[in-house]
């Protein structure tokens, strides 16, 4: 069971934000999870932007499918999907009804890499659509850190063509 403190970021209006907002914002809070009992806490520190149907590297960029449906709720829910046939990969939707965005998690201290990530907290389809706001399984903590942060380009999108594959839309926490 989920044991609340004040740090639970609970506020629907951080996550319907646009997503170049909310992305940086997430670095340096903290990923919780339950799993058989046990509450474990990461703090985020790589994530990347994906901003709509004109985003040619956005699953929403082909418009609504059953897939990516969940993007296209209110900011909070959890977008999973599975690459390769083996990897998920954990997502948080950000933005209003309607408008479909997402921020990939990257990276987490100590573990780099987003099929890592979700291999070591057990996250897979049972996931997709899961409210932040809500949920007993998985939410995200402030610990009111002021992240630093860099930005680079996204990984692994050269499909998406030049434009889109060249924004600096992936945000790294700037570790002293």
């Amino acid at each position: 069971m989920k044991n609340r403190n004040n740090n639970i970021i609970y506020n629907k209006t951080f996550f319907e934000n646009d997503v170049l907002k909310v992305a940086p914002n997430l670095l340096g809070k903290y990923l919780a999870i339950n799993t058989d009992k046990i509450q474990n806490k990461y703090k985020i520190t790589e994530v990347e932007a994906y901003r709509g149907e004109e985003d040619s590297a956005c699953h929403a960029s082909k418009g609504r499918t059953e897939r990516c449906e969940i993007m296209y709720s209110s900011g909070g829910h959890i977008y999973v999907y599975l690459i390769y046939g083996m990897y998920w990969m954990l997502n948080i939707v950000t933005g209003r009804t309607g408008n479909p965005q997402a921020v990939l998690i990257r990276g987490l201290e100590g573990l780099d890499g987003p099929g890592k990530i979700t291999r070591k907290l057990g996250i897979d389809k049972s996931y997709y659509g899961e409210n932040l706001l809500v949920s007993n399984r998985i939410w995200l903590e402030n610990q009111n850190e002021n992240a630093e942060y860099i930005t680079g380009k996204r990984i692994g999108i050269d499909y998406a063509g030049e434009y889109w594959k060249n924004k600096h839309w992936r945000f790294i926490l700037n570790v002293k």
